[in-house]
This record gives structure tokens, C-alpha cells and sequence, in this order.
């Protein structure tokens, strides 16, 4: 029996994404957003728990500021501590996994969907994703791109419009577009980032 729509999208595999199925999962994470997005931050006991309808996990003493987009949210899980700042996008047709304690500046995007290079593939429709993973005290500096299967290593930081499209090595700063590894960064370096 061939498998589902929606396996295939968490398998890596080409799939159809106006299969009814992602379309309902999809509806029910847009409705969330809204109510999230235009809810007043003085009642943080209900954006808690939108947060924790809409992700497949949520730490302690998050905090994702608004207004913040996402496609499903179910592919979503973030680590205890963790900060994201205004108007993040995180496309998470794959796994987003996001460590704890990470920082992340205004306008980040955390990108999972992909599309085949073939354009002919691409006229029927059909796309795939991979998943993104981010480890613990990670800080991405603003307007920062993650593309889909990337790696981020723990403690390291990514500086501000940076896009980054291979793994980043924990303790490294990386910048640029395409974002490449400018030096190690170790405990006790207080030199400003680049974020």
C-alpha cells in the first residue's frame, strides 16, 4: 500500500502538498496563527498555550515574539529557554528542531521545503523537504536564511543576513552569503558578534 501524502513529505520523498490531508493540517496551523499573531502579549497563559497546540514541543520559558508564521507547526520543536524574536518564518514541512537556550534575532527564516531542479517535475506539483536541526546556544543573528538539511552546531553563531546552505561546526561564526566559517569561537570570547 503506498504510503500517505504526508509520509512521504516526512520521508524526504516528492509529495503532493494539496493533498486534503496537508491541507487540513495546514488550515488547523493557519487558524492558530492568527489568534497567535493578533493576540495581545499581556496574556502570555494563552499564547503559552497556543504555542504548545501549535508545535510538536515546547520547552520551558520559551518565548517566539510576533508576528511569527510557520506552515504545520507539528514539525516544530524548541528546547527550553529558547527566544525568537519578531517576524520569524519557519517553513517546517520537514523537522525544525531547535535546541534550547538559542537565540534568534528578527526576521529569521528556517526553511525545509525544497522543489526538484527539473522543471518538469516541478509543472506537476510535487516538492519535498529536509529536515532543519539547530543545537543548543546557538544565536542567529537577524535576517538570517537556514536552508532545507541544514545542520547548526551548539554554541555557534550566525551573523545577521547570512544564508546558510551546508552544516555550521559547533563553535564557529559564520557569515556571509553563502555563509562560510570566519573563526572558532570558545568560552569566555566576549568579542561582538557579527548578529
Amino acid at each position: 500500500m503506498p504510503a500517505s501524502e504526508k509520509e512521504r513529505m516526512l520521508a524526504g520523498e516528492l509529495y503532493d502538498a494539496t493533498d486534503p490531508e496537508l491541507v487540513a493540517d495546514m488550515a488547523r496551523a493557519q487558524a492558530l496563527l492568527r489568534e497567535l499573531n493578533r493576540l495581545d502579549m499581556a496574556d502570555p497563559a494563552r499564547h503559552g498555550a497556543i504555542l504548545a497546540e501549535l508545535f510538536g514541543a515546547i520547552g520551558a520559558d520559551v518565548v517566539v515574539k510576533t508576528p511569527f508564521r510557520c506552515d504545520y507547526g507539528s514539525q516544530i520543536r524548541i528546547g527550553a529557554g529558547t527566544f525568537v524574536n519578531y517576524d520569524c518564518i519557519f517553513l517546517d514541512c520537514a523537522a525544525i528542531e531547535i535546541g534550547a537556550r538559542v537565540q534568534i534575532a528578527p526576521g529569521v527564516h528556517i526553511y525545509t521545503a525544497t522543489h526538484p531542479l527539473d522543471a518538469s517535475v516541478r509543472a506537476e506539483g510535487l516538492e519535498s523537504a529536509l529536515p532543519v536541526r539547530i543545537g543548543d546556544d546557538v544565536w542567529i543573528g537577524g535576517r538570517a536564511v537556514i536552508l532545507p538539511g541544514v545542520s547548526v552546531g551548539a554554541r555557534a553563531v550566525i551573523g545577521a543576513g547570512a544564508v546558510v546552505a551546508r552544516d555550521v561546526p559547533p563553535d564557529t561564526l559564520v557569515l556571509g552569503s553563502p555563509a562560510r566559517v570566519v573563526r572558532r569561537i570558545g568560552a569566555g570570547d566576549h568579542t561582538e558578534g557579527a548578529a
